[in-house]
């Protein structure tokens, strides 16, 4: 697949664009500073500098030609995370550009806060953590609220994965998936997994046009 990755030099796109590398994968980076994306040079990796990943007709010049994208971006990638929104401008403007070029599979990381509460869920989850969690970061899961109302409007074949708590772990590939809702008791997982399960949602039609919950 000819895949184009957005937010590749933060810690879930950095390990998307090695293992689709790994995996065969002709893949376009999209970068604001190419200097920051520890990935080796390779004959099937395309470096991108777009500044300005809102922008539809930027975007267009990378998506065209292309299988898949996958979006790694995130608030946290953004040094105004707390004072603008990011995912959301920057989803609305990647699906108008993929509609336009005609590409459909998509996968985008959000957060597991956005979705529901875990099946089974203890009281303490439901009545101090989620509630806590959404309401100290209420603009950064807005954003990412924005990002899949955005996805689910376009004409992408898409899926959002809802990672909790992120943690520098070597992919395993043993996490646990929960279509449509959290997974129940997942607390992290590690960023290499998170960018396993965007890769492996681009093939897997269970996961078109849904939410796919993920933890270890």
């Amino acid at each position: 697949m000819k895949i184009t990755v957005f937010g590749a030099t933060g810690g879930v796109g950095r390990e998307v664009v090695r293992q689709a590398l790994e995996a065969g994968h002709e893949v376009t980076a999209v970068v604001r500073d190419p200097a920051r994306l520890p990935v080796p040079a390779h004959e099937r990796l395309r470096v991108a500098t777009i500044l300005d990943v809102t922008d539809p007709e930027a975007v267009l010049s990378v998506v065209s030609g292309q299988d898949a994208v996958v979006s790694a971006l995130g608030p946290a990638n953004n040094k105004q995370a707390r004072t603008a929104p990011v995912t959301g401008p920057a989803l609305s403007a990647i699906t108008s550009a993929m509609d336009r070029a005609g590409v459909r599979r998509l996968s985008a990381v959000s957060a597991a806060p956005v979705g529901p509460l875990p099946e089974g869920a203890g009281f303490f989850t439901r009545a101090v953590v989620y509630p806590l969690l959404r309401r100290l970061l209420r603009d950064v899961y807005a954003d990412l609220a924005d990002m899949e109302a955005a996805m689910a409007a376009g004409g992408t074949e898409w899926t959002v994965i809802r990672p909790p708590m992120l943690r520098n772990r070597p992919r395993t590939g043993t996490y646990r998936r929960a279509i449509g809702g959290n997974v129940r008791g997942g607390r992290v997982i590690g960023r290499a997994d998170v960018a396993d399960a965007l890769l492996a949602a681009l093939t897997d039609p269970a996961c078109t046009r849904r939410a796919v919950g993920v933890a270890t």
